[in-house]
């Protein structure tokens, strides 16, 4: 953990640049460091707070990092502003191209059969010089034999795609079997494998893309009422301050 957390609603988010995260990796994967990355959006971070479980989870992992604007504003709002967004989507990306450059070993976990094979194919086709060492889709009953071939392949990237708080339990409660970086990366394995789109350039430049995803999938419409529930907790701690 950092020294330059700063609190959301009961959340410690690392408060960097993407370029100084990124520095932070590269020196990680260089190192053979075991790190555990959170992509914390307000949804995680109303999550948290009702889950103490969760929320030590959470605050115990070695980067925090601010996946969602309202993350952003909230901060402002509060008096303690952050440097940038950092998704989880993109710093997937990173550390694939990372591995590429750096012939690393990477092993991915979860999404359905098909989302999971689709990104298995793009890494191989796209990242030649990645070591993929193993995949898994999220339909399993026992983890045993997914850790035990974790142990075995010895990774440098563990991506897990099992959304939270899911995957945030189990990172935490195997990180320790392979010294690698372990990320949560939720539903990011769609957009890579191009099984769903991204938003366009547009709505990234202007921080909709959770507009952009509600207009394109209207079932996740109980999932953004997550975002004025979590509006509506900031401005209730911005007045005891």
């Amino acid at each position: 953990m950092h020294k330059n957390r700063i609190d959301i609603l009961g959340t410690q988010f690392d408060n960097f640049t993407e370029k100084q995260f990124h520095q932070h990796l590269d020196y990680d994967l260089d190192t053979h460091a075991n790190k555990f990355i959170v992509t914390a959006n307000p949804e995680i971070v109303l999550s948290a707070r009702k889950d103490s479980k969760f929320l030590k989870i959470v605050n115990n992992a070695d980067y925090v990092i601010p996946d969602g604007i309202g993350i952003i504003k909230g901060a402002n709002s509060l008096g303690t502003p952050m440097h940038e967004r950092i998704t989880g989507f993109d710093t997937l990306k990173y550390l694939v191209e990372t591995a590429n450059r750096k012939l690393l070993k990477v092993y991915i976990l979860g999404a359905k059969p098909e989302v999971i094979k689709a990104t298995a194919e793009k890494i191989k086709h796209d990242y030649p010089q990645v070591d993929l060492v193993g995949y898994h889709d999220g339909y399993f009953k026992d983890d045993k034999p997914i850790v035990d071939e974790i142990v075995k392949k010895k990774p440098d990237i563990v991506l897990v795609a099992l959304g939270y708080p899911k995957q945030e339990y189990f990172i935490n409660k195997y990180r320790y079997n392979a010294d690698a970086i372990w990320i949560g990366v939720g539903g990011s394995f769609d957009v890579f494998s191009g099984t769903k789109k991204r938003a366009p350039k547009i709505f990234q430049k202007l921080s909709l893309e959770w507009f952009y995803r509600l207009i394109t999938e209207p079932t996740r419409f109980g999932r953004m009422l997550a975002i004025p529930k979590y509006m509506k907790l900031i401005k209730q701690e911005k007045k005891k301050k």
